[in-house]
């Protein structure tokens, strides 16, 4: 039997006597992505929280490759990390460094030679179309490029999966459009394991339609009546518990009147 990659098993977690999440379960698989949606305090970003160690549960168990990490302490955690990638909706990029320094930040903490620290940084921000900006401060960049280096520094460990919070959260279209497809291309064509949460439905519904080749350049193209994408499922929380987990066909298809309203 095929293991997840990742899996939450009856999650709890409260803030002062308010319950946040109350049994929440589910299992990700490797190259698969989960979009969470869910109201503002429906417990989206507090599970991203969870996962990388930065809050810890009342009660459940988080399972990384089969391993469970709700018990490791923050050295223990440091290895754990080193898989996982995390874009904050803030970007959260040190002002005072260079775009080169923010990206490699990970890097000079593992103690890698320079020399293939700037590969691989260089390499990073490639993918991300911001090689030509690795000089320049962060105050010198827009709001878009901002999230694109975040991208790019979440990047730069080759992490297996990657979690996404709110990634398009205050960009404009055409902007979040390139997140989107920078998203898209990780989990199409390098197998990255995702969970992206988000309010945006518009760009929670282009993630579970669209895919990525890579023939003659990078390419995207819309599902069609012969192509249904298997690796990308919903997961909806409301108040702490999950109502919803499936593909965003059956989402658009349910009769219950909270999801038809949120979706509205």
């Amino acid at each position: 039997m095929i293991e997840p990659i990742l899996e939450v098993k009856n999650l709890v977690k409260y803030y002062s006597d308010h319950p946040v999440l109350e049994g929440v379960s589910f299992r990700i698989f490797e190259g698969e992505t989960k979009i969470i949606i869910g109201a503002s305090g429906s417990g989206k970003s507090t599970i991203l929280k969870l996962i990388m160690g930065l809050e810890h549960p009342d009660d459940g168990q988080i399972f990384i490759e089969g391993q469970d990490i709700t018990a490791l302490n923050e050295s223990q955690m440091v290895r754990i990390r080193q898989k996982i990638g995390m874009v904050f909706q803030e970007s959260a990029l040190f002002d005072s460094m260079t775009v080169r320094e923010n990206v490699a930040f990970r890097l000079y903490e593992d103690g890698v030679v320079e020399e293939q620290i700037e590969q691989r940084v260089r390499e990073s921000l490639r993918f991300v179309g911001l090689e030509d900006a690795i000089d320049k401060m962060p105050s010198e960049l827009s709001g878009g490029m901002r999230r694109r280096v975040s991208l790019a520094r979440a990047l730069i460990s080759r992490p297996g999966i990657m979690l996404y919070d709110e990634p398009t959260a205050g960009l404009d279209p055409v902007t979040s459009k390139r997140i989107n497809e920078l998203i898209i291309a990780l989990r199409d064509l390098q197998n990255v394991t995702g969970i992206f949460v988000t309010h945006r439905m518009r760009d929670a519904f282009t993630l579970a339609s669209r895919y990525a080749t890579n023939g003659n350049g990078l390419q995207f193209h819309a599902e069609s009546g012969e192509l249904c994408i298997a690796n990308t499922r919903f997961l909806m929380l409301r108040d702490g518990k999950m109502i919803f987990e499936g593909p965003d066909e059956i989402l658009r298809q349910s009769d219950d009147p909270y999801i038809k309203k949120f979706l509205e």
